[in-house]
């Protein structure tokens, strides 16, 4: 009998385990998948071009909140789900909806949906969004580089364009970035590696992906979204936690199990967290996966000029991903303003309009801040329009890119990045050099 399946998820890891279990499986149809997290996603459909013979007309795309209704309608077996970055509490929510509508629930592991390569891979993850798994990566690959490897990234999903036309993208250029109108978030991950030397690969097809990856690199390094596990099979896993979430590394899905699976986790934020937070995350590690290797680091700020914050009325807008689904209510650019003397933290939420006022509704735990949203041009827009509507002196901007290249910011802007710096024995360097050196 052929099982009836719907896969639950949010443009990214719900494909990825269709294509890699599921596509040419004959002994299950997918019959749906149901989206939610990202905006705009639901609605469309994944393309016969990408869905394979079994499904001619691929496969339709609907709201989460049509769940329900849509076991019942297609008499379904088994409902996957394949999302990340959320409580267990909330996992077991959605298993028990499942459940109670007559269907199986299924968390599909890792040695059904890892592809092997057959080159070196370095896949750095973490316990939530938020952590500092970007500055982890960027600092990976310097190690690498030093090390004389040919490093290419490989970054987890984020195709909310056309699937077709996205099944493999290769990044070496900003003009490569334009010619896949590509997302803020995707620039956000994107920009940095390619300021560095490094080719990025990203899209839907992440077998094709890591072929043509492979053909140019020594070695191939997996960068995480949210607290997802790796696409691949790992030859060193690297888990970020952060201690200014203590508890929270056994609390979320799938960061539990990657915290669990983790040849080192790299405790960031040490400098800025408190100790008791830094001892709660060492005693997880320790009680989960005693045999990692536990490495402290920071993640330092700079500012292009910090007297510029100094008494002025500032907005400040952050990483959009670690305010939303990360649930944080402060990032790089709260702490620059603070460290260097800003009066006030401009609230940008009388001034929001459009998909940025519904992004404060959806997420009320923000509070004063602007999270960089842009998940297409109108975002995009929207995001533009409520800067400029802000009443304020300063925009300090905290994004992993600069924004100024893609909106007209009609007030002084500042900006703040952050590395991370590994602090104490044992490094990272240490880390690669013995296993790849």
């Amino acid at each position: 009998m052929v099982v009836k399946v719907i896969i639950m998820g949010a443009a990214g890891r719900d494909f990825h385990n269709f294509n890699v279990f599921f596509r040419d499986n004959p002994n299950y149809e997918v019959v749906a998948f149901t989206a939610t997290q990202i905006p705009n996603i639901e609605g469309r459909r994944y393309p016969p071009a990408l869905a394979g013979g079994l499904y001619p007309e691929g496969v339709p795309i609907y709201p989460e909140e049509d769940l329900v209704e849509l076991i019942r309608r297609y008499e379904v077996d088994r409902v996957v789900f394949a999302y990340s970055d959320v409580s267990h509490e909330y996992v077991m929510h959605k298993a028990s909806q499942v459940v109670a509508a007559g269907a199986d629930f299924w968390l599909m592991g890792a040695g059904s949906t890892m592809l092997k390569s057959n080159k070196p891979v370095v896949a750095v993850c973490a316990v939530r969004t938020g952590c500092g798994k970007s500055q982890t990566t960027r600092h990976v690959c310097d190690l690498l580089q030093k090390m004389g490897k040919k490093v290419v990234v490989v970054r987890h999903p984020m195709p909310y364009g056309d699937l077709a036309a996205q099944a493999v993208q290769r990044f070496a250029t900003y003009e490569d970035l334009d010619r896949h109108h590509c997302t803020i978030e995707e620039r956000e991950e994107y920009e940095p590696h390619l300021d560095r030397g490094v080719v990025v690969y990203a899209g839907v097809d992440y077998e094709r992906i890591l072929r043509q990856a492979e053909a140019e690199a020594d070695v191939v390094v997996w960068d995480g979204g949210n607290n997802d596990l790796p696409f691949f099979v790992p030859d060193l896993h690297i888990v970020v936690a952060d201690p200014h979430r203590p508890g929270h590394e056994l609390r979320y899905h799938p960061g539990e199990a990657n915290l669990r699976r983790a040849d080192v986790v790299v405790i960031n934020k040490v400098d800025t967290a408190s100790p008791e937070g830094v001892a709660e995350v060492r005693e997880d590690i320790y009680a989960v996966n005693p045999q990692a290797v536990v490495i402290e680091a920071a993640s330092p700020i700079f500012v292009e000029d910090p007297g510029a914050i100094c008494g002025k009325r500032v907005l400040v807008v952050e990483d959009g991903p670690t305010l939303t689904h990360g649930e944080m209510t402060y990032g790089a650019g709260v702490v620059a303003a603070r460290r260097f003397g800003a009066a006030e933290l401009v609230d940008p939420r009388p001034y929001a309009v459009r998909s940025i006022a519904a992004t404060f509704e959806k997420y009320p735990h923000i509070g004063p801040l602007l999270p960089a949203m842009g998940y297409g041009k109108e975002q995009i827009e929207d995001l533009q329009e409520t800067i400029n509507r802000t009443d304020c002196d300063l925009v300090l901007v905290a994004t992993p890119i600069d924004l100024r290249r893609l909106i007209d910011i009609r007030h002084p802007v500042d900006r703040v990045r952050y590395e991370l710096q590994v602090i104490g024995q044992p490094t990272l360097e240490e880390v690669l050099v013995k296993r790849f050196g």
